[in-house]
């Protein structure tokens, strides 16, 4: 044993205090091991763990917690239709989807309070239509769903505005869809289509839950799925998971827009959005024209044009005949006005053009007019990789410039 010269038991002070050093190490000792004789000594298992406490005993006579608002307010009610067929909520897997739905619509609160707010400027067209067209009511809450009644909404699979519609069912079913019109993004007109095809899948399904349930997916996807499982009823339906959470999406969105309160949703009547008002009007282009112009004639500016009328892609009016909404009171001296503001840009016009040099470029021209680039490209309806050549002509100024091309 290593023994430090300052402690070598063989001297005389070494002794004496290796005796100290052992004495206090005694009482250190009995200190500890009398504290420890205080504390109850912890079980241990076979292995030398710790055994947990037995969990606190539960009084079954004690009244279960009570469950939050949101809980009490998600509770699927006793009976529900969607278009006046039951929803068969005694299905424990159909009152799941539905209460899942619910609870992920609420989660989302900000969204459920634009839905209400927007519902009162939109929905009360949808509602007369159907009602014209003889279908159900419960139909308009679709559009809620799909684009949350936003005119530009569109999908990842290129479905745009109020009823989703992809390009080629859109045409299909009337509407005007190119790179200066999208009549998916007019509310009227959208729904004029979306109505004839509901129709059509009704007559097909012979059920407007299966129908809505083809909208969503395609008829012919919903017609082999129906085939295959041997069922044509869209709740025992095994469908894409979009599909099947659909009309669930519909339902719900039907119970809160139907009773927003008993939600927590306290809305007066002075936070719904109000219906944009209008007077309709036919417009017609000899050429294409700028919307401004449209917006002076209208005594308005170019936004409230864009807003009114959200078909109208772009910045110009297509050559042929429109028919546009305007801000209420002012079609009286509209066509006046417009005829006159149309001779007064035709006219200046002429004088705008500027025709192309050896070694000009679309930058070079816009920095020897100073215009930006992107408005000359516009007033010439140029795309950003357009070539020119001498002798070609552009249009180069304008008063009032518009500005890039705005979808």
């Amino acid at each position: 044993m290593f023994v430090s010269q300052g402690m070598n038991p063989r001297t005389k002070g070494g002794k004496w205090l290796c005796l100290a050093v052992i004495a206090v190490a005694l009482c250190f000792c009995s200190t500890i091991c009398g504290r420890a004789a205080d504390t109850p000594t912890p079980e241990l298992g076979d292995v030398g763990v710790r055994v947990r406490e037995a969990p606190p005993t539960v009084n079954e006579s004690q009244p279960p917690m009570p469950i939050t608002p949101l809980l009490s307010r998600v509770k699927a009610p006793g009976r529900l239709e969607f278009c006046q067929e039951p929803v068969p909520l005694d299905l424990p897997d159909v009152r799941e989807r539905l209460e899942r739905e619910l609870l992920l619509a609420l989660q989302e609160q900000a969204q459920v309070i634009l839905w209400l707010k927007r519902s009162s400027r939109y929905l009360p067209d949808v509602e007369a239509m159907l009602r014209e067209a003889g279908l159900p009511d419960d139909l308009k809450y679709i559009p809620v769903v799909e684009s949350a009644l936003l005119p530009h909404a569109g999908s990842r699979k290129h479905a745009v505005g109020f009823w989703q519609f992809m390009e080629s069912t859109g045409k299909r079913y009337g509407l005007v869809v190119n790179d200066r019109v999208d009549e998916r993004r007019n509310l009227l007109a959208s729904t004029r289509a979306a109505i004839l095809y509901l129709k059509s899948l009704h007559a097909a399904f012979g059920s407007w839950t299966l129908a809505v349930a083809a909208y969503n997916m395609g008829e012919d996807g919903l017609a082999d799925a129906s085939l295959e499982q041997g069922t044509n009823s869209y709740y025992q339906l095994y469908l894409p998971l979009e599909t099947q959470a659909f009309i669930f999406k519909i339902l719900a969105v039907k119970l809160i827009l139907w009773n927003p309160g008993q939600y927590g949703l306290q809305l007066a009547a002075a936070d719904y959005y109000p219906p944009l008002p209008g007077d309709r009007v036919q417009v017609r282009c000899s050429q294409e024209i700028p919307i401004r112009l449209i917006a002076q004639a209208a005594k308005t500016y170019f936004k409230m044009i864009k807003d009114l009328n959200p078909e109208i892609r772009g910045s110009w009016l297509p050559e042929g005949t429109h028919t546009l909404l305007i801000p209420l009171g002012t079609a009286s001296e509209f066509h006046e006005r417009y005829r006159a503001l149309v001779e007064q840009w035709l006219s200046a016009k002429d004088k705008q053009i500027y025709v192309v040099k050896e070694g000009d470029t679309l930058t070079s021209i816009a920095a020897r007019f100073k215009v930006p680039v992107s408005s000359l490209l516009a007033w010439n309806r140029l795309k950003p990789k357009a070539t020119i050549r001498p002798g070609d002509k552009l249009v180069v100024s304008r008063a009032g410039t518009e500005s890039a091309e705005v979808d």
